[in-house]
């Protein structure tokens, strides 16, 4: 992939020329982002629970099943059979959201309850792409 160095600012004017000089990056999309393939899935957000970690409606995240889950990781787990993206509280057992709107939901142990993986990447199309209107 050929990067063009541009150096953004909150009041950006203008972008270099095309021209400038480029460098090459020695990894393609595929190995930034994921880190373990064999156990990696994309899902896509639905709603606004997780606006507060700068996870949106619609944004795709980067799931990784092989990493440990750590505190406060945000997770996609399987809640009483309802896929959820949440921050993951190990030490209260309750999924948190991200938006002060929503309350914590406890996980109890009348609760089917499986983490699915941690995200690690979120990413937010801003035009639509067919490949994702499926």
């Amino acid at each position: 992939m050929n990067v063009i160095p541009i150096s953004a600012s909150a009041g950006i004017t203008g972008f270099e020329s095309p021209a400038a000089e480029y460098s090459q990056l020695p990894i393609d999309l595929d190995e930034l982002l994921i880190e373990h393939p064999s156990a990696t899935f994309i899902g896509r957000a639905c709603g606004e629970s997780m606006q507060g970690v700068g996870i949106f409606d619609g944004d795709l995240l980067i799931v990784d099943r092989h990493i440990q889950v750590e505190n406060q990781d945000v997770i996609v787990a399987n809640y009483n059979g309802e896929f959820v993206c949440k921050l993951l509280d190990t030490q209260r057992r309750l999924l948190l959201s991200a938006n002060e709107k929503m309350q914590p939901v406890p996980i109890l142990e009348s609760d089917t309850f499986t983490i699915e993986g941690v995200v690690i990447r979120s990413i937010r199309c801003h035009r639509p792409s067919y490949l994702l209107s499926a």
